[in-house]
C-alpha cells in the first residue's frame, strides 16, 4: 500500500514539477486497500484487468516500479515499452490484462480471460475491475447475463469511488447502490469497505473460492474514495474540501498502521525502515526512466497490426 501511494505521489510530482510526464495521468491514491486486499486473496496466475486508474493495481501484482515508472515516461523500459502510457500498463508475465481507456469495455474482456480459464479448465479465477461510470455502461448488463449463464470463474469489482469524472452515483442512476445490479442476474452480490484491506481481503477470498469450484461470478462494489481528482488536470470543483478531509480521516493506510501498532506486528523502527525502503526504490524508478532511451521508430506499428497471412496457431 505504501509502495503504490508514494509511486503514485512521486509521478504526480514528476508530471507536475519537471513535465517529465504528458499525456493523462490518473492516481490511484487513496484506493491501496483494495489492491492490497486483493493480492492477499488471491494467486499470482488469477488473471487481473481494469480500467485506466491501473498503475496501484500492477504495482500490486508485482509489476516492476521502475517499468511502471518508465512507462508513464513514454521510454522503451517501460512496462508497454513506452507505447501504452498512464492508461495501458501490461504485464503478461504478472498475469495483469491492462490499462483499458474505454470505459467499460474491459468488463467484456474480462469475462473473456475468465471463459478462457474456463475453456483450459484451470481452476485460476480473474479478478475485472470497474468504476462506478463504467457500471452504467451497456456491456455491463450483457456480460453479466454470459457470466451467469456460463457461470464463469470472474470476480466484477466496482471500485466505487463516489464520481465518474466529476459526476457523483447519485445523479447517474436511480440506483445508487451498485451491487444490487446483479440481482437481476442472480449473481451473487455483497458491499464492501474499499477503506479496510481486511475486509476487502474477506470479500475477495469468498468470491474467489467460488469461482474455482465454479459457482460462476460475483459482483462486489468497493465503497472507496480517490485523494486525487479524476486525473490530473481535474480541477475537482464538484466536490468541498470538507469532504476530501472526511475521507482522509479513514484513510486506509492510517487504518492498518495503527492495527499494527494496536496488535504490535512491528515496532516504530521496523515501519520506519519499511518506509525507508519503499523511498529508495521510488526515488529509483525515477532516475531508471530518466536514464532510458526513447522507442525507435520502427517499434510505431509493432504489438498493433499483424500480418495477415500469419497463421492462427491453438496450442
Amino acid at each position: 500500500m505504501q509502495l503504490i501511494r508514494q509511486f503514485e505521489l512521486k509521478a504526480e510530482e514528476m508530471y507536475k514539477m519537471a513535465g517529465k510526464i504528458r499525456g493523462f495521468f490518473h492516481a490511484y491514491v487513496g484506493q491501496e486497500a483494495i489492491a492490497a486486499g486483493c493480492m492477499t486473496a488471491t494467486r499470482p496466475e488469477d488473471p487481473f484487468i481494469t480500467a485506466y486508474r491501473d498503475h496501484g493495481l500492477a504495482l500490486a501484482k508485482g509489476a516492476d516500479p521502475k517499468a511502471c515508472m518508465a512507462e508513464l515516461y513514454g521510454k522503451a523500459t517501460g512496462i508497454a515499452k513506452g507505447k501504452g502510457g498512464s492508461m495501458h500498463f501490461f504485464s503478461k508475465e504478472h498475469y495483469f490484462f491492462g490499462g483499458h481507456g474505454i470505459v467499460g469495455a474491459q468488463i467484456g474482456t474480462g469475462a473473456g480471460l475468465a471463459f478462457a480459464e474456463q475453456y483450459r479448465d484451470t481452476d485460476n479465477a480473474v479478478l475485472c475491475f470497474f468504476g462506478d461510470g463504467a457500471a452504467r455502461q451497456g456491456m455491463l448488463h450483457e456480460t453479466f447475463n454470459l457470466a451467469m449463464l456460463w457461470k464463469l470463474p470472474v470476480v466484477f469489482i466496482c471500485e466505487n469511488n463516489n464520481y465518474a469524472m466529476g459526476t457523483s452515483v447519485e445523479r447517474t442512476s436511480n440506483v445508487i447502490d451498485i451491487y444490487k445490479l446483479a440481482d437481476a442476474y442472480e449473481m451473487p452480490a455483497d458491499k464492501v469497505d474499499g477503506m479496510s484491506a481486511e475486509a476487502v481481503h474477506d470479500a475477495v477470498a469468498r468470491a474467489v473460492k467460488r469461482a474455482r469450484e465454479k459457482g460462476g461470478p460475483t459482483l462486489l462494489e468497493m465503497k472507496t474514495y480517490r485523494y486525487k481528482g479524476h486525473s490530473i488536470s481535474d480541477p475537482q470543483k464538484y466536490r468541498t474540501k470538507e469532504e476530501v478531509d472526511e475521507y482522509k480521516h479513514k484513510d486506509a493506510i492510517s487504518i492498518v498502521m495503527h492495527t499494527i501498532k494496536e496488535n504490535n506486528f512491528a515496532t516504530d523502527e521496523e515501519l520506519k525502515a519499511i518506509d525507508d525502503r519503499i523511498a529508495a526504490v521510488v526515488d529509483e524508478t525515477v532516475k531508471f526512466a530518466e536514464e532510458s532511451p526513447w522507442p525507435n521508430d520502427d517499434e510505431l506499428l509493432k504489438d498493433v497490426y499483424i500480418d495477415k497471412n500469419y497463421p492462427f496457431i491453438v496450442d
